[in-house]
């Protein structure tokens, strides 16, 4: 499953590509984010809780960035195990232009999903993905922003 969307953020380019490698920025914006932690450069470890329809899971996994081009953007790609509720991996491509004093943020992602998740039906996990992968970027705007970032 594929989704897209864009972000104008109250932020320079220089502050927004510092945010998008900040590793307490990301905990704070990922929905259900318990942990992350940063192991190099280009990859952090991480643990979720997330709820997909009557499916709670924890997930732990490992993401990377790949195709850095600081400040325009990167790739970010991602796996994580959830037990008996299967597994999820995907990523994102986000690119970041500069407009003023404000940034556009715009990504692509795509997500893939196997075990007792994948068993919920195509449309509750694609809009539950989609719910996610926004929550994440209207949270980052948010704490640019200087708004107050529920997560």
């Amino acid at each position: 499953m594929e989704m897209s969307g864009e972000y104008r953020i109250p932020a320079p380019i220089g502050d927004v590509w510092a945010a998008l490698n900040d590793v307490e920025v990301l905990r704070i914006c990922i929905p259900g984010c318990e942990e992350l932690e940063q192991v190099s450069d280009t990859e952090m470890t991480a643990k979720v809780a997330l709820k997909i329809g009557p499916v709670k899971a924890r997930f732990k996994g490992a993401v990377n960035f790949e195709n850095v081009d600081a400040p325009d953007g990167y790739s970010i790609v991602g796996e994580g195990q959830g037990g008996i509720a299967g597994f999820a991996k995907g990523g994102a491509d986000v690119q970041l232009v500069e407009d003023g004093n404000e940034t556009i943020l715009t990504y692509q992602a795509q997500a893939q999903v196997g075990g007792k998740i994948a068993q919920l039906g195509s449309r509750l996990i694609k809009s539950t993905a989609a719910k996610l992968a926004d929550k994440f970027f209207k949270n980052f705007h948010d704490e640019l922003s200087g708004a107050e970032t529920a997560v």
